[in-house]
């Protein structure tokens, strides 16, 4: 009889679990049973930890969100330009690296408050570069949600870096669409070189604040 003794099953465990199965089975195919069946325990025995899925998508953005910050080096003296184009890179890298990683992150609600001194620190640049409070929220949050919109449609053409899903042939586009030169050309926009596309995007965002607040 093996005397191994098996890790504890806690929140974090499940959550590490479920997060290294999304990327074998993406979003859609990640189910309770599945991850019971991968810590080798009964199902019933997670509901002693999430009541249901959506309680273990919250903790599985909330570790994806501990583990973009751990060991990230927040410059105080960053202009709020710098700070906004810094958190927006470092968020699509992490939700980059999961499977249907945007789609997690989207929508749920962090478990604990372990974001409330990253949050504090970005808010303290903006406002101490001149913005209201209400005004640094709103450029955080629209500098955020572009950037997680913009992961979920990459991700749904690019599941994982390297990957492409069929269907998204930019020249058999074109070949299609040839009535339409200025829209068949503009596959080449919509479905390459996804740095450049999020760089663009994020450039017209901070423009954008920049117009709207009148702070340079």
């Amino acid at each position: 009889m093996s005397t191994e003794r098996r890790a504890p099953l806690d929140r974090k465990r499940v959550a590490d679990t479920a997060l290294r199965l999304l990327n074998e089975t993406g979003l859609d195919g990640l189910t309770l049973r599945a991850i019971a069946k991968e810590l080798d325990v009964k199902a019933p025995a997670l509901y002693w930890h999430f009541k249901d899925k959506q309680a273990l998508l919250d903790e599985m953005a909330t570790e994806m969100y501990r583990r973009m910050v751990a060991g990230a080096a927040l410059d105080p003296a960053d202009s709020w330009q710098e700070r906004l184009l810094g958190t927006s890179r470092g968020l699509r890298a992490a939700l980059l690296g999961y499977r249907d990683g945007a789609k997690v992150y989207s929508g749920s609600r962090f478990t604990g408050t372990d974001h409330a001194r990253e949050m504090e620190a970005h808010l303290r640049v903006l406002t101490d570069a001149g913005f209201t409070l209400a005004q640094a929220v709103n450029a955080a949050r629209t500098a955020s949600m572009f950037t997680i919109g913009f992961v979920i449609e990459e991700q749904g053409v690019q599941p994982l870096p390297g990957e492409r899903r069929e269907g998204y042939d930019i020249e058999e586009r074109a070949r299609r669409m040839a009535g339409f030169p200025l829209a068949a050309e503009a596959g080449k926009v919509l479905f390459d070189d996804y740095d450049e596309q999020f760089e663009e995007g994020l450039a017209l965002v901070i423009a954008g604040i920049e117009a709207r607040y009148g702070i340079g």
